[in-house]
């Protein structure tokens, strides 16, 4: 056993000396290589101990914490493998130069971590937070309203985070640093070109943030701008895409729905108020045709069962204004009801009510007897006036 141990020890020195006299015939870089190698490689190795701990602990965790660490895979990587990198270069034979340009450049994929990391747990909060809700419910004014503000909010973060990142990433570079330091002392023409030339997207960036608090209007909202009838389809951080009931867009910046006037159907709740108008002869029989369109209503699986009317709106000279008033849970149902109530009681007026339909009346003086007239003019006698 000694014997074994002995020789072993040996073996272990003849080495040594091997690479002792080895290293002076390398070149000076392969030194410096190889231990920032091994700690890539450490790094690695640590990376996943710490992956498969943080699986582990968040197994029986909510859906939000499960989807960080799952989405945060690779940010955690680069994380560990900056902090093995750093320890790395201090104990690598590396000059002066070299090793400052190596911790700056750590230092820049550091603020990239951060800002990555902020990101993606800005996506996964929101992408949990908006399950809750869903725009295919008739009542959706609750999801509306989330899903509105949640966009709204997340891409201004958004927009913050990479230009904080950015600033801070340039504000490393020396050149860089003072030259923004003389342009904001300076100010002058230079500021003045600057506020001017980004006026529009300060604007634009103040109106979503307004919007976002206010919600004059949210995503699925039923508005007309620019005397178009449409939905809102998107939000973005400078404009509002606007799908019109024949499916174009109209595309407007965010800052119209702060500075001008537009109507929003659906600001407080869902349900809207249909109106139907008919234009029927004096003579129609306005308790028949209520049954009627109560009948027409109550049978429609549209109606939401709230507000129902018929009322007499307006006379005229040749006709009477008949308004009917339905309700039902969103817009697009709403207009799809008042089509159905129109269909449902011009076929009913035209089979029970002909007469209801507009008629012009007018009265035909005959001058002389045994004038052969039309079976459809009836003759008033009597004396014709001076």
């Amino acid at each position: 056993m000694e014997e074994e141990l002995g020789q072993l020890e040996e073996q272990v020195e003849v080495i040594a000396n091997e690479v002792e006299q080895l290293i002076p015939v390398l070149p000076d870089w392969v030194m410096p290589v190889a231990v920032l190698g091994i700690a890539f490689l450490v790094g690695l190795l640590v990376f996943r101990a710490i992956y498969a701990i943080l699986n582990r602990i968040v197994a029986q965790k909510d859906l939000f914490w499960r989807s960080l660490v799952s989405r945060t895979r690779r940010p955690l990587r680069l994380g560990v493998l900056v902090m093995t990198l750093t320890i790395g270069i201090s104990v690598a034979p590396l000059s002066d130069g070299w090793a400052d340009l190596a911790r700056h450049a750590l230092l820049i994929a550091f603020m990239v971590l951060v800002a990555w990391v902020l990101h993606t747990a800005l996506h996964i909060w929101t992408t949990v937070h908006l399950r809750k809700f869903t725009l295919d419910a008739e009542d959706n004014y609750l999801a509306r309203k989330h899903v509105t503000q949640s966009r709204i909010l997340v891409r201004l973060a958004s927009w913050t985070i990479v230009i904080v990142t950015v600033a801070a990433m340039l504000m490393t570079f020396e050149s860089v640093r003072q030259w923004g330091v003389s342009l904001l002392a300076a100010g002058g023409a230079a500021g003045i070109v600057v506020g001017f030339a980004f006026q529009p997207v300060l604007k634009n960036m103040i109106a979503g943030i307004q919007l976002a608090i206010t919600q004059p209007i949210r995503i699925d909202d039923a508005v007309i701008v620019e005397g178009e009838w449409g939905q809102v389809e998107e939000i973005t951080g400078t404009y509002v895409v606007i799908k019109i009931w024949d499916w174009r867009r109209l595309v407007v910046p965010l800052s119209y729905f702060i500075e001008q006037p537009f109507q929003n159907w659906t600001r407080e709740t869902s349900s809207l108020i249909g109106t139907v108008l008919f234009y029927l002869d004096h003579t129609t029989d306005i308790a028949g045709l209520r049954v009627a369109a109560r009948r027409a209503v109550e049978s429609s699986a549209l109606w939401d069962g709230n507000v129902f009317a018929v009322q007499v709106s307006d006379f005229r000279e040749r006709v009477m204004e008949v308004r009917v008033l339905a309700s039902a849970r969103n817009a697009s149902r709403t207009y799809d009801l008042r089509c159905e109530i129109r269909e449902k009681l011009v076929t009913w007026i035209q089979q029970e009510m002909p007469q209801a339909l507009p008629r012009t009346r007018e009265t035909v003086s005959v001058d002389g007897q045994g004038r052969p007239l039309p079976p459809d003019i009836e003759v008033m006698t009597g004396t014709p006036p001076d």
